[in-house]
Order: structure tokens, then sequence, then C-alpha cells
């Protein structure tokens, strides 16, 4: 593995092995030179591939003439920032680096640097680091409002960081952390890079879209329904690991306590619900469009459900307001009552009115009825009499 080359007798040691390190000496007649050759060796689990929030570890080894005491150990990352590891040294000649959890941008060269004061050593080590995962955080919350349409998405980084080597994957719906996890579909990457799909057997209503971005994971809901809501979770397969990235869907909706027109002098009572309690920094709120201060009234933290009792008919606003930003709105328009019922009012009294006076004269001719019955049947006992009185004077003549 060694040879050497040109005048100046130049040693070149190929593929260096730790057990090259030592003292080379180069002679010329009475003339003596000494050189130390110091072989480190880097190395790193898993081969350099990793998933996120996976933990690398380093170890660091070296041979040398003499015990290097002051060897200093400087990690850099791809984004040539400081990196600090937890290091634990074995012996003078062995060093473990434990790193922190990587995240899918740690993807790249990454760089060793070595150094001792006495003898002087500065020597930068290199080596590269995969990490598969998502471009998305591990939690994502997504909100949506009921018959809305939303899409899911996961940005895998598979190609971005030049993977060659193949996985699978799985995407899973459950309604809250203790229920039931339910499988939606089923996809796998080739050490190629080409994406296949398939789509699981489901009670769930859902689409995978055919137009969509390159190494993305997306399921469509066409219209989205209050149970909708629960966490969907995105799970990458290699080499018997997992990594997850979920998306938690919050629906909203509104809803009116007695439905219908708002008559005047009435109340009612307005309600906006969320599926799920909300983060410290999110709250719900209603509001009157064109209304006063009045017309405004915000949930206290945590709360998934605000009622308003309203008395003023417009159109009502519920809002999910986190932070400064709002996230989605939902409308209520409460009518009031005399603008579409005065003709059913009217109409009401009119039918009313007639109906009594039918009733009244239907009483007046039944009572005219009766009278007139009543005299016939006086007048025909009093014929009836008169002819008997009749009828026995004769006989007696």
């Amino acid at each position: 593995r060694s040879e050497v080359k040109g005048p100046y007798k130049l040693l070149k040691v190929r593929n260096l092995e730790l057990s090259d390190a030592g003292i080379y000496t180069c002679k010329y007649g009475s003339h003596k030179v000494h050189t130390s050759l110091h072989v480190f060796k880097l190395t790193i689990s898993l081969g350099g591939h990793f998933l996120q929030n996976e933990v690398p570890e380093l170890t660091l080894m070296h041979n040398s003439p003499h015990p290097l005491l002051d060897l200093r150990i400087t990690l850099f990352n791809s984004n040539n920032n400081m990196v600090t590891p937890e290091i634990e040294k074995k012996d003078h000649q062995k060093y473990i680096l434990n790193l922190k959890k990587l995240e899918a941008t740690d993807s790249g060269t990454w760089v060793c640097h070595v150094h001792s004061d006495s003898p002087l050593i500065n020597q930068n080590i290199s080596f590269a680091v995969k990490v598969l995962g998502f471009q998305n955080p591990d939690l994502e919350r997504k909100y949506a409002t009921v018959d809305s349409t939303v899409i899911l998405p996961w940005r895998l980084n598979f190609r971005k960081i030049t993977w060659k080597e193949g996985f699978t994957g799985q995407l899973s719906w459950k309604q809250h952390e203790s229920a039931n996890s339910h499988d939606l579909l089923d996809f796998n990457i080739t050490a190629q890079g080409e994406q296949h799909e398939t789509k699981k057997r489901s009670h769930f209503l859902f689409e995978i879209p055919e137009r969509k971005p390159e190494n993305t994971i997306e399921v469509k809901l066409p219209q989205v329904h209050f149970n909708h809501s629960g966490q969907y979770q995105c799970q990458l397969t290699y080499k018997g690991r997992h990594v997850q990235s979920k998306i938690e869907l919050v629906v909203m909706k509104v809803s009116a306590n007695p439905v219908g027109p708002l008559s005047r002098g009435a109340n009612m009572t307005l309600i906006c619900q969320v599926s799920s309690l909300l983060p410290p920094n999110a709250h719900l709120l209603w509001e009157r469009v064109n209304g006063t201060q009045r017309d405004i009234k915000n949930s206290k933290q945590y709360e998934a459900k605000l009622e308003v009792n309203i008395s003023a008919a417009g159109l009502w606003s519920c809002h999910l307001i986190e932070g400064n930003d709002r996230k989605i709105s939902l409308h209520y328009h409460v009518e009031e009552a005399a603008v579409w019922t005065s003709y059913v009012v009217t109409g009401a009294s009119v039918v009313g009115s007639v109906l009594v006076f039918a009733l009244v004269c239907l009483c007046i001719i039944s009572g005219m009825q009766w009278q007139r019955r009543r005299q016939q049947a006086k007048r025909m006992a009093q014929a009836r009499q008169y002819l008997l009185e009749n009828k026995t004077c004769q006989c007696q003549q």
C-alpha cells in the first residue's frame, strides 16, 4: 500500500489504517529525519442513514506514537453551525460522541475538527449524514369548517437528499388519542424514487389527489364533517425503524337555538363549537357584522364551545383566532321574523276571522233550524189534541 515517488523520495501510503501510525525515519547518509504519523478513524452509526428524530453515534479512534492528552474535538453540521456533542471518552485512543436528535434539515456533509497543541494537529474529517423524514413538523394543527374542502399534505425529503434506498409508509386516522386507528392508504418508494399508493377500504370518505407536488403524500376531504376531526398520521418505515408526522384536524361548526327567524323582542342563542380543546394562545370570538363592541364575545382559555345570547338580527360571525392570526370563520345569518312573517300573520288573522264568522253563522242557522223544528212539533201536538177532542164528541151523539 506504499511507494516512494519522485526525486524527493516522497512516501505515499494508500488506504491508511490505524496500524500505519508511528514514527517514520528517512535516512540519507549520516542524516536522519523523523516524522510522526497520527492516524484517525471516524465511524458513524447506521452507516450514516438515519430517520428523523434518531440519535447518531460517532466513534473517533486514533493511533499515535505518543498519547494525545489535550485532544479537542469540534463538530460542524451541514449548515456549518457548531454542534456540541456529548463526548464519552473511553481511553486515550477512543472517543464516543453522542449527538442530539436529528432533523430532516440536518442532511448533508458534516465535519469533525480534531485539534491538538502538542504535537500540533489540525485535522478536518468530513462525513455524510442522510436524514429521511418530513418537511412538516412532527405535529401540525390544521383548521377547517364544516362542509368545506381540505387537503392534508405530508412533504417527504427523499429526493432532496438523494436517498437511494427503498422504504414504505402508511397513512392512518383516529378521532382522539385513545381511539382505534383506521388505515387510509399504504405507499412505497422504490430505490429509483418511484412512488406508489394504495387506498385501503374504509367507510371514511376521502380522495387521493391526482395532481400534487412531487415527494408529497396527500389526502383530500371533499366535504368535511364534524366527526372527520382527529389525528392523521403519516408513518415512514425503513429497515424496521419508524418515524411519524401528525396533522391534527380541528373542525368548527355553528348552530342556533331555537332555529329560525328571530321575533321582535325575543332572544336566540348562537353556538360556535370546535372539535377539540384549543391551545393556550387560541380562542373563539363571536361578533355581529357592522355591530358594536357590545356585540363581541370571546371564549375563555381552553374553551372549545362559545355561546352568545342575541336579540338583534343580522349577520353574525364566529372566528377562531390563534395568536394574532384569524385561522377560520363561519357565518350565521339571523333573519328578523317581521321581515318575512307579516304576510303570514295577516293571512292567519284573516283566515281566523273568516273561520270565526263562519262558525257564528253556522251556530245561528243551527239555532234557527232547531227553533223551527220545535215550533212545528208543538203545532202537530196541538192538532192531534184537537182531533182527539172532536172525535170523542161525535161518539157521544
